[in-house]
């Protein structure tokens, strides 16, 4: 048998990584992805599979802050990249640089996947949608600063409205960091305070173009906004997540500027209508209580004050004699109760019985009841009405 070099493991990965990743630096792969996680640091992790085999692939975080879109489960992906090993675990996978949807199909139905999601968790409510201002003093504008959309939304609404307030908050529209500026953008202006009503605007463009108003990231957070959301992006025949999520879609960015205030003209004719009906109802009022008058200076209360003193008058005097006799009554009745007690006690006094002659016996100050109750030579006193007499008790 022929000597041959034995190896460790930790050599043999090694030799390994070396054959395959300077053999297949810079393929070209396309697949279809399953197992898709985008991990808290950043990173994304995923299978990307056919009908026979599959590979693990990574895209690290400084590159997948690159991406328009986001990976989803199911999307067919053409991706560029170095076959590379994880030595810990012994297994290769293709390090991605790049990647790409197959054709406006696969973001099409990546756009149908995330839009059935959040209508199942009832994202697109209707009873989530927020009412918008009719007259509202202030708007907010997220879309970027440069482009004829920002300037056509700035001279229609101060056509219609020379005093509206526009505040304008600045985000990339297109490309991979839009999403996350379009999300900190609705954040800021609702900690700004005081904003009516929010536009996302952008101006047309293709599936791929738009795909940052069809983040999940981007609903999420116009439903999250406490000021209501007006989504206007791309034309009237454009649809975007957003769009759903929003309180309300505009189909063109000039158009939300149409939408979301009245003319001059139209305030005005507004303030006239209001003015007219709040006149009417004074008007009203002030006929209802001019009526509500003459009733009371045609009526006998009125036209006769002094019978009316009179009888109330007349009326307090024999309140006031009955009160009197109410009063003698009772106190007579009190005073022969009295009377009757006095009598009564009287009756009962000790000291009248001894008026009548009478004497009471005490031995160490107790009555003496009963004869037999007492002793030959005891010590009693005797108490007469007038005194106490002392005395000896005898055979």
């Amino acid at each position: 048998m022929p000597h041959s070099k034995i190896f460790t493991v930790s050599e043999l990965t090694k030799e390994i990584k070396r054959v395959l990743e300077d053999g297949f630096a810079g393929i070209s792969l396309q697949g279809e992805i399953s197992n898709f996680k985008h991990h808290s640091s950043g990173h994304m992790y995923f299978t990307l599979k056919d009908e026979f085999s599959q590979i693990q692939a990574v895209v690290w975080r400084s590159r997948a802050q690159g991406l328009y879109f986001t990976p989803q489960d199911g999307m067919k992906v053409l991706v560029r990249g170095n076959i590379t090993v994880y030595e810990v675990r012994g297994v290769y996978q293709i390090d991605v640089a790049h990647i790409e949807p197959l054709g406006a199909g696969e973001l099409q139905l990546a756009f149908e996947r995330l839009k059935q999601k959040l209508a199942a968790e009832g994202l697109f409510d209707a009873s989530l949608k927020k009412p918008l201002p009719r007259y509202p003093e202030t708007i907010g504008i997220v879309t970027s600063p440069t482009g004829a959309v920002l300037h056509d939304m700035l001279n229609i609404l101060n056509r219609r409205c020379p005093a509206l307030e526009v505040i304008l908050c600045a985000a990339k529209v297109q490309g991979a960091e839009a999403a996350g500026e379009i999300v900190q953008a609705i954040e800021d202006l609702n900690l700004f305070g005081g904003i009516d009503v929010l536009i996302l605007a952008r101006g047309g463009g293709s599936l791929e173009d738009l795909w940052a108003f069809n983040e999940e990231i981007v609903a999420r957070a116009i439903r999250r906004s406490s000021i209501p959301v007006i989504s206007a992006v791309g034309h009237e025949i454009d649809y975007t997540i957003a769009d759903f999520a929003a309180d309300l879609r505009a189909p063109t960015p000039s158009a939300a500027a149409e939408l979301v205030v009245p003319t001059t003209a139209e305030m005005v004719e507004f303030v006239r209508d209001f003015h007219y009906t709040a006149g009417q109802s004074i008007r009203e009022q002030l006929s209802s209580q001019r009526d509500r008058i003459k009733a009371l200076l045609r009526s006998h209360s009125f036209n006769r004050p002094f019978d009316i003193i009179r009888q109330r008058s007349q009326h307090l005097d024999e309140l006031k004699r009955s009160l009197a006799q109410n009063v003698t009554h009772t106190h007579a009745i009190l005073k022969q109760r009295h009377l009757s007690l006095t009598q009564r006690m009287a009756s009962l006094d000790p000291l009248a019985v001894l008026r009548r002659g009478y004497t009471i016996v005490y031995r160490d100050s107790r009555i003496i009841e009963r004869s037999h109750l007492l002793h030959p030579h005891e010590d009693v006193t005797i108490r007469f009405t007038d005194g106490n007499v002392p005395a000896r008790t005898q055979e």
